[in-house]
């Protein structure tokens, strides 16, 4: 799967980029029709330490396209909440897809 990464606000990170390709991968391995994902990292200004560290990841596979975004306290926390939303979607487009 090809992963690209977007970042507003914030310097690129090896660990982040790293954490995110394991747990794609996993995804991957699950749902084999899944192509690329573009992954958007920003930081935002807010007086609450329970937010503003965003995550939207867009996954291309057949059909529409998915996208799933969450703000937590920080990066690996969006990206773990971020990413369990896209399997759930995931799951549903594969129970709907049929094979002929």
């Amino acid at each position: 799967m090809e992963t690209i990464f977007e970042y507003v606000n914030v310097s690129a990170s090896d660990r982040l980029e790293e954490l995110a390709n394991e747990k794609l991968n996993k995804l991957e391995d699950k749902y084999d029709f899944v192509h690329r994902a573009d992954i958007f990292l920003k930081k935002k200004n807010t007086t609450s330490d329970e937010n503003g560290h965003h995550c939207g990841i867009r996954l291309s596979a057949p059909g529409p396209r998915l996208y799933a975004e969450s703000d937590e306290a920080s990066f690996a926390e969006a990206i773990a909440e971020t990413i369990k939303d896209l399997e759930d979607q995931l799951r549903k487009r594969k129970e709907k897809m049929k094979s002929y």
